[in-house]
């Protein structure tokens, strides 16, 4: 990646702005506020192709050059868009089977947004060809300080159906695959009597009566992927020779189950990450937390970017649900704690037409009179205060794996349990240890993690030859590892690991499993530790490993729960129960402290601690004030000692001072 844009200077605050929905006074207006609410970075245009193109071949840019000259004027910079995210109506019109096609055969219609197939020639053709008029007109002005390609690739369709992906996909087979022989083993078609003869014969996995192929589904996820990522690719390349970075949005890391990012990561200049809080998740700020910490990591620990979030209400949930007092300065700034180093919005101001005119804005329908108004100014002064932390790192101790292959796999049909999910086991881990003040990177299974003092796989479904073996190593050099149940089962095709189960990690974790026994809706299994867990049980069978736990009573009443087994100069453990809360944060607790893991002791889990290298973010989302007596430094926001206490609700940015451990 070439790295983060040089400017604006400081932690970038701003968000998407739309001026094509207001007249020049309001445009005009628009500036002035946005001069006052201290924004200096705002992304443009990503919605306007039927404005730069409003008849093929006709491109129209005066209007946009008024705004970025005007802009530029008042000192903010641009994240400008290629807007090929919304094809114009002529598009549509002259290329009707460029719309995607669902698995079930419905073909998407005009009206909304991504109604193009990304695999389409014309749809790829005209893309390419708005990018190099945009790179020609704007390359050289100085607002313009990076490329926004597209929007939110794979949200809400990942996959496309239509004749042209179908072609795509029997290319696209021929490259992985090399020959059908290959193909027909790497899908088991043995099996269901599925054995292809001609490459013409293989049509999409469309929706079917029962189960259709799942190592074929399982390509077809991986193709649908890489063909959103050439339409990227194609346009990154024209803009890229301006010299300026490139970045796409990702449509909320742990949230945008269609696009493998570890794909997409090493092609873009800059990681950028859009992330909406679910209004009526009880504490929905750790979730956001892991949703940060996934981009920072997929950034491989530089500065990323927040492209969105909301100052409130979100209009695409349920429940457009309000952000309380505080909620939004919290929300933003825990961001920046955790490796952002901007602070972006959608939107600027509320529309008031179409199908977003209820989801919040930096500038509300209430106007500048609103609480909601002053919150954003004052969260604007607190961002300038942050300037220096800008490029800082954050370092993590922990590791836990996240693999979207594995995550595709899992989730399709006819699993020993339909309670098995990937996040399932992901969230539950990641929240005890936000809980035990632990900062968390992720990591792909096959990724260098040697210098972290504890690894967690607690969804591994899917994991190949190559990635147990990486973990192997790991434990053998001194690492700590930790395995969830339904762990190391199959390979990249979905196919069984020979052997008892968990056969890719059998080794290293000292055991096996005989049978599993998920449980019933609501049945729970106790561990002898006390602990309760949902959703699974199974018969371990030690081999040199030795059990730490047992199940107490459920159908494998006696037998091993959690076990560790000592591998090499490390040690690998394994928990066989869907632990939740203290139990399993208890299991954790030990596993940290058996690996020597540094970490804050007696603060309430209700305060969030994330230090970005010499800076130390307090973000007390309890109820209560947060006492911290052994920090020391002075608070950034407030340019004052820092007092030892975070008031509830409240957030503390401080500069370690020296008598800081």
């Amino acid at each position: 990646m070439s790295g983060y844009p040089a400017v604006p200077e400081g932690i970038a605050f701003g968000g998407d702005y739309n001026p094509e929905q207001w007249p020049r006074e309001v445009q005009e207006e628009d500036v002035r506020l946005m001069r006052e609410a201290g924004v200096n970075l705002v992304s443009l245009g990503i919605f306007a192709w039927a404005l730069m193109e409003p008849r093929e071949g006709g491109y129209e840019f005066d209007w946009l050059d008024t705004i970025v000259d005007r802009l530029h004027g008042a000192g903010i910079s641009v994240n400008l868009g290629t807007p090929t995210t919304v094809p114009p109506a002529w598009f549509s019109r002259a290329y009707p089977d460029a719309f995607p096609v669902t698995r079930e055969g419905v073909r998407v219609g005009a009206g909304a947004r991504q109604h193009a197939c990304s695999s389409h020639p014309a749809f790829r053709a005209a893309s390419a060809r708005l990018a190099e008029r945009l790179a020609e007109r704007y390359g050289d002005h100085p607002a313009v300080v990076m490329w926004h390609v597209h929007n939110e690739y794979g949200a809400p369709l990942g996959e496309c159906y239509c004749p042209s992906s179908t072609a795509a996909w029997r290319s696209w087979l021929r490259h992985r695959h090399g020959s059908l022989e290959a193909l027909n083993t790497a899908w088991g078609t043995a099996f269901w009597g599925q054995h292809y003869g001609e490459w013409e014969e293989i049509d999409a996995p469309r929706w079917s009566h029962t189960v259709v192929n799942p190592a074929q589904r399982l390509d077809y996820a991986r193709f649908a992927n890489e063909e959103h990522l050439s339409h990227y690719r194609a346009q990154r390349d024209i803009l890229r020779r301006t010299g300026k970075p490139v970045t796409t949005n990702f449509a909320g890391t742990v949230s945008c189950k269609s696009m493998d990012l570890w794909r997409w990561a090493p092609e873009l200049d800059v990681i950028a990450n859009d992330h909406y809080l679910n209004g009526e998740q009880p504490d929905n700020h750790i979730q956001l937390a892991m949703s940060a910490d996934l981009s920072r990591s997929l950034a491989g620990g530089q500065p990323w970017m927040l492209m969105e979030h909301s100052t409130g209400a979100i209009s695409w949930q349920a429940r457009g649900i309000a952000k309380r007092p505080g909620e939004m300065r919290r929300n933003s700034l825990a961001h920046v704690a955790r490796g952002s180093d901007s602070v972006l919005f959608f939107q600027w101001r509320a529309s008031r037409y179409g199908a977003e005119k209820w989801h919040s804005a930096m500038v509300p329908h209430a106007g500048t009179g609103s609480r909601l108004w002053r919150d954003v100014v004052a969260l604007g002064a607190d961002v300038r205060r942050l300037a220096p932390v800008r490029g800082g790192r954050v370092a993590a101790e922990v590791a836990i794996v996240w693999d979207w292959e594995s995550y595709w796999a899992l989730e399709l049909e006819w699993r020993p349990s339909g309670d098995l999910a990937f996040r399932e086991r992901v969230d539950a881990f990641y929240e005890a240890l936000w809980r035990e003040h632990v900062t968390v990177d992720f990591v792909h299974p096959s990724a260098d993690i040697s210098g972290y003092r504890v690894v967690l796989a607690p969804s591994s479904y899917l994991l190949t030859e190559t990635s147990a073996k990486n973990l192997r190593r790991y434990v053998e050099a001194g690492g700590h590892l930790l395995v969830s149940f339904f762990s190391g089962v199959v390979d990249e095709n979905d196919t069984v690991h020979e052997g008892p189960c968990p056969g890719a990690l059998r080794d290293v974790l000292g055991l096996s499993v005989e049978e599993f026994h998920p449980l019933r809706e609501r049945e729970t299994v106790t561990l002898t530790g006390g602990a309760t867990g949902r959703i699974w049980s199974e018969r371990v069978h030690l081999g040199q490993a030795r059990a730490l736990q047992c199940f107490a009573d459920g159908p494998d009443a006696g037998h091993p729960a959690l076990t560790v087994h000592p591998f090499g100069a490390g040690t690998a453990s394994y928990l066989a129960a869907a632990l939740h809360g203290a139990g399993l944060r208890a299991v954790l607790t030990d596993l940290l402290d058996r690996a020597g893991v540094s970490r804050p002791r007696d603060l309430p889990d209700t305060l969030e601690l994330v230090r970005r290298d010499r800076y130390a973010f307090l973000i007390n989302h309890g109820p209560t004030p947060a006492n911290v007596p052994a920090m020391t430094g002075t608070d950034l926001l407030t340019g004052a000692p820092f007092p030892g206490q975070v008031p509830a609700g409240g957030v503390a940015v401080v500069e370690l001072d020296r008598r800081t451990p």
